[in-house]
């Protein structure tokens, strides 16, 4: 018997739509930014997903050189690299990633139509069971 498919991962074919993430203008500042700063061309920002945090799963961003070409999709825009595993796409597709500040805090923010739910600090989420 085999177990249903989970529509939230990516299928076993490969196939990904042509746009799994996007990057907004600010995001893509920010990225540029924050990598002129470090003063290394080759630096990329990552994105992943874990199990944890108040809500079940977790944002991550760091930065990053290298991407592995059978498990990581590369997002760009305006000279920006954000790299995501395929296992992580799978929680975040249809995303927009975003970064935005205020007087309180400052920081890239996930727009997640796949979250059910999300914790007030915006960094954990939800998603229904399937």
């Amino acid at each position: 018997m085999t177990e249903p498919s989970n529509p939230l991962l990516p299928q076993a074919s490969g196939q990904l739509p042509s746009q799994p993430l996007r990057l907004t203008e600010a995001a893509a500042r920010r990225i540029n930014k924050v990598v002129r700063a470090e003063n290394n061309s080759k630096l990329m920002v990552r994105l992943e997903v874990s199990g944890g945090g108040c809500s079940g799963y977790q944002y991550h961003f760091k930065f990053d050189t290298n991407i592995d070409g059978s498990e990581d999709i590369l997002i760009e825009r305006d000279g920006a690299k954000l790299v995501v595993d395929k296992t992580s796409l799978g929680l975040l597709e249809g995303s927009e990633i975003d970064f935005g500040e205020n007087l309180m805090e400052a920081g890239f923010r996930v727009n997640n139509p796949n979250a059910t739910s999300s914790c007030g600090c915006g960094t954990s989420f939800s998603i229904k069971d399937s």
